[in-house]
């Protein structure tokens, strides 16, 4: 690949996707079809998972051998992890996470859509709208993916029906209506024969929507980050031990929303000092503008004392900065939740103890019922109560991903326990 070829496919939009259904609704095969229509796969993959289809006894090519990567996960025929795939196209470069069915894998859904655009939740168009389908399509809703796919796969086993693929989309859009999503496209199609995937085929002249890939090649997503509240957490403090840079001191980390130019009024929080930017500082040199999610140094016009935590934002738009607060919590680890014991959060670049000083209610993810209990296990998902022993500048997770989301963090193993949604008081 040339200088210019390189440079060309850094440039293009990256969208990030996951695909989530129920066991043997076809997400492997989906992928596999993806990379193979898409001329995304080497000779030897191709090679490999040939001789693996052929060892099966089965004919052709298992597209879903492209995902299902473990030796576990082939031998048990399921996926039982999150698989990332990557690949490529002219208009546009994708990460696909593959996440597992089964209520057990829950953690693994949330991990994987964590970081999504898009989700496609696939239905069998032969089952319809399962308990599986509503409990995937919560999780998407619940980390705020701003766009979905609903797939109704394997319409070649029911004849290409209009009729069947109708029921199912006033079936899914019911439920839908609960969770109030609306930016939701409905596709038939045909994973193993590649019906309306990257190719519309000849079976469903009757649709008249795009493919799959059209979709996702030209799905805005522009906008899925907030362009609008300037947030800037410090990751680290540039003072470089060089003479004649001596008396320089920037601020180094990611836009994570908003833009931000020269001479804009800020406020560092959480101590609430004011000053103005003085430049903007970036490998290529100095720029007059900048926009999330640009990695920056900043530096201000004041000699202000500023660490690795705090946020600089526009002095007027302002977070909120809360010592206690709601969040909904999906439980990761296998050790339960201990309301006796103190946790750490890491919530941008800040890290502070924390405890649970209460539990509101666990979510059936089945059924979507709110449950009262004095625990939180693996997989389960609820609202809490955080107390914090130092403020962090937050907004609630459906305004701002970045700053309204965080981790939970054993402080005696160091694993991570918890992702946690920053949520309004109810009432």
């Amino acid at each position: 690949m040339s200088v210019t070829e390189r440079a060309s496919l850094d440039s293009i939009e990256l969208l990030r996707f996951i695909t989530a259904g129920s066991v043997d609704d076809g997400k492997s095969t989906l992928i596999g079809r993806l990379l193979y229509d898409s001329k995304s796969i080497f000779e030897d993959q191709l090679s490999a998972i040939t001789n693996t289809t052929s060892k099966r006894g089965m004919k052709g090519v298992d597209l879903s051998l492209l995902t299902d990567g473990l030796q576990a996960e082939r031998e048990q025929g399921i996926t039982i992890d999150v698989a990332y795939r990557y690949f490529a196209t002219p208009k546009r470069k994708f990460i696909i996470a593959d996440t597992p069915g089964h209520e057990q894998y829950t953690r693994n859904m949330v991990t994987g859509a964590s970081t999504a655009n898009l989700a496609i939740i696939l239905i069998d168009a032969r089952k319809g709208v399962l308990v599986q389908s509503r409990r995937h399509t919560y999780l998407a809703s619940l980390v705020g993916i701003p766009h979905l796919i609903v797939a109704v796969n394997k319409m070649d086993l029911m004849d290409y029906s209009r009729e069947i693929f109708d029921d199912i989309c006033r079936d899914f859009s019911a439920f839908a209506e609960e969770l109030k999503l609306d930016n939701i496209t409905y596709i038939p199609m045909s994973a193993l024969n590649g019906d309306m995937v990257v190719e519309r085929g000849d079976n469903l002249p009757w649709y008249e929507g795009v493919t799959l890939m059209d979709l996702l090649e030209n799905i805005p997503i522009d906008r899925d980050i907030n362009l609008d509240d300037f947030r800037f957490p410090v990751q680290w403090v540039c003072r470089p031990q060089i003479e004649e840079l001596h008396d320089f001191r920037g601020y180094m980390g990611r836009i994570e929303s908003g833009s931000i130019q020269v001479g804009d009024a800020v406020t560092v929080l959480p101590s609430g000092l004011n000053s103005r930017i003085k430049e903007i500082v970036t490998y290529d040199g100095l720029i007059d503008h900048a926009i999330a999610p640009q990695s920056v140094t900043l530096t201000i016009e004041d000699h202000l004392d500023i660490s690795r935590g705090d946020m600089l934002v526009k002095a007027d738009q302002k977070p909120k900065v809360l010592k206690e607060f709601d969040a909904m919590l999906c439980w990761l680890s296998e050790q339960a939740l201990d309301l006796k014991r103190k946790y750490l959060i890491k919530h941008t670049t800040r890290t502070v103890k924390a405890l649970v000083s209460q539990i509101d209610y666990r979510v059936d993810v089945n059924t979507l019922r709110r449950e009262s209990v004095d625990i939180f296990k693996m997989n389960d998902i609820g609202r809490v109560k955080f107390k914090v022993q130092q403020p962090i500048s937050c907004d609630d997770y459906q305004r701002n991903h970045a700053t309204g989301s965080f981790i939970v963090i054993d402080e005696a193993s160091n694993n991570t326990v918890a992702a946690g949604m920053i949520c309004p008081p109810e009432g």
